[in-house]
């Protein structure tokens, strides 16, 4: 998958593309219809916006994304998406009016041929443009629309919202039913305090910043290992949370990786949340940790194993 961050300057070969638009967090079912839509003789594109929108006007806000861009951009391409048109969402951007929205990013920047949006999909300053606008425009542009209806499950709406809301309580299965797909953080492994390998389970760190996180506590995982020598898929413990026993309060996600030798560190790994297995828990002393993470480690292989 091609990866553009900007829609200024583009080739010929660049264009052309038929694209969905949205922010597509979580890239859930409801986004998967609207992707499919998409699917024409043409290259299938993504038009998406970064940092998200609801970040550029409310930076100090409560995290909500249910993804990074790493970890959208990874789900993208493994549903065949061939070109991210991931543009910069800035005071330029934002300042746009709906009709230079359309007549200078869609039409002039990207040259797209078709475009697929939700039924509910506002853009332009003051989110003025809506599909009846898209639709009106497009003609004169070159390039023809499709409106995506909702889609629903079990009489409930698939959306960000009640999947978080399904994260938030730890259940795993229900949040993977609306996306379609394991929840998932992504990133690079960085430097921690290390006490996992003096306790003899060593771990890897991630950032969790910006995120919605899922209800803190320990889960079974499955770990990808994206990049280096080691890359390949392995089950996993992993602690989402402030880590008591030890008196931090920064959330922080620190994962096992059973049946595993090797450094990790600058390597980018993919965690699937499969099962909500305990909260996190302060212990009377290092002995009753270990003997813990034990019992979980046990517990998660015999989940993992029967998937």
């Amino acid at each position: 998958m091609q990866i553009y961050r900007n829609w200024q300057g583009l080739g010929a070969a660049d264009k052309g593309a038929s694209v969905a638009m949205g922010n597509f967090d979580g890239v859930h079912l409801g986004h998967r219809a609207v992707i499919d839509l998409a699917r024409t003789d043409a290259p299938l594109g993504i038009v998406t916006f970064e940092p998200h929108p609801r970040e550029f006007f409310a930076p100090d806000a409560p995290p909500f994304r249910l993804m990074n861009p790493e970890a959208r951009a990874n789900r993208l391409a493994k549903i065949g998406v061939e070109r991210l048109y991931e543009l910069p969402f800035d005071a330029a951007l934002a300042g746009l009016s709906a009709e230079d929205f359309v007549t200078e990013v869609l039409a002039g920047g990207l040259g797209i041929r078709h475009l697929v949006v939700g039924a509910d999909f506002r853009f332009g300053r003051a989110r003025m443009g809506d599909v009846a606008l898209l639709k009106d425009m497009a003609p004169h542009h070159g390039f023809t629309v499709t409106v995506a209806g909702l889609i629903a499950q079990g009489g409930q709406e698939i959306s960000s919202t009640a999947i978080r809301a399904a994260l938030a309580t730890g259940d795993m299965r229900r949040a993977s039913a609306m996306l379609g797909h394991w929840h998932r953080i992504e990133g690079e492994v960085i430097h921690g305090e290390k006490r996992g390998r003096e306790l003899g389970y060593p771990t890897a760190n991630m950032s969790v910043a910006g995120l919605h996180l899922p209800k803190l506590g320990v889960y079974a995982v499955k770990v990808d290992v994206l990049t280096g020598p080691q890359a390949g898929s392995y089950m996993g413990a992993a602690s989402l949370g402030v880590r008591p026993m030890f008196g931090e309060n920064l959330p922080n996600l620190e994962t096992h990786l059973m049946d595993f030798k090797g450094d990790l560190y600058g390597h980018h790994l993919s965690i699937a949340f499969v099962e909500y297995l305990r909260p996190e828990l302060r212990f009377d002393g290092l002995p009753a940790l270990i003997a813990q993470m034990d019992a979980d480690c046990a517990k998660a292989r015999a989940i993992l194993s029967a998937l």
